[in-house]
């Protein structure tokens, strides 16, 4: 399976530039303690974390990119080619990361609309939040969950592919929007199968405390180089040159 090849293909890529590699995963899991830690003490400021880890995310994951092109172009990557990406990711990404961002500021807002003016229960903080979640049996939980993986699968069409083209190629946000679309149209199954793979393996790491995005995240990064890769036929596309 395509999918399984990208896992194994991502091991290999983590397994030959471990430092640089659980690097990015290493600030990913403080990142995710620090969103944890903001949500918990403030709740009110769950939109601006949440919006904080939507727009870094994708942003460390490019210097995860270049060590996997460096790997493919039999280079020996290093932080300098992790540290390059990211400079030109703050550009090529910024726009991008907006929308990633307006995105996620959405979904959070139409959740509390939703919670607020529809729901009769008091809901203060996360612990709450999570009662209500086990507890409820109300059909606006079940329109909510739907929604949400409406969010989800539009968010995933949108970037799958998207992340590693702006990094790889000098492209503009929209040619590798309508890029990322083509390729989950015209790849349906093995698109949705890598979709639950990433979200089991996200899953993952929440459950074992953040740890696991130490190891999962660049493994999902290096990984997701890998399905660009054989997803989309680049060679047209102009180069960005590190």
């Amino acid at each position: 399976m395509r999918v399984i090849t990208w896992l194994k293909l991502g091991l290999k890529d983590l397994r030959a530039a471990k430092g640089v590699s659980l690097l990015h995963g290493l600030l990913v899991v403080l990142l995710s303690y620090a969103v944890l830690a903001t949500t918990l003490l403030r709740w009110e400021l769950v939109i601006i974390a949440i919006s904080c880890f939507v727009f870094v995310g994708p942003f460390l994951a490019t210097g995860l990119y270049a060590v996997s092109r460096a790997l493919e172009r039999r280079e020996k990557p290093s932080l300098s080619d992790a540290i390059k990406a990211w400079q030109h990711a703050s550009h090529c990404l910024f726009r991008f990361g907006l929308l990633l961002v307006f995105i996620g500021c959405w979904w959070v807002g139409l959740s509390a609309f939703l919670f607020y003016f529809f729901i009769d229960v008091s809901i203060a903080d996360p612990m709450d939040f999570l009662r209500y979640v086990i507890t409820q049996q109300e059909q606006l939980f079940a329109l909510w969950t739907i929604l949400g993986g409406l969010y989800a699968a539009v968010t995933f069409a949108i970037t799958v592919v998207t992340m590693p083209l702006l990094a790889d190629r000098d492209v503009n946000s929209w040619v590798a929007l309508q890029t990322s679309i083509r390729a989950v149209s015209e790849n349906p199954v093995t698109m949705v199968v890598w979709a639950m793979v990433i979200m089991a393996l996200t899953a993952i790491s929440l459950g074992t405390g953040m740890l696991g995005f130490l190891i999962l995240y660049p493994l999902m990064g290096h990984a997701s180089w890998h399905a660009y890769r054989e997803l989309v036929d680049s060679s047209e596309l102009p180069t960005y040159s590190a």
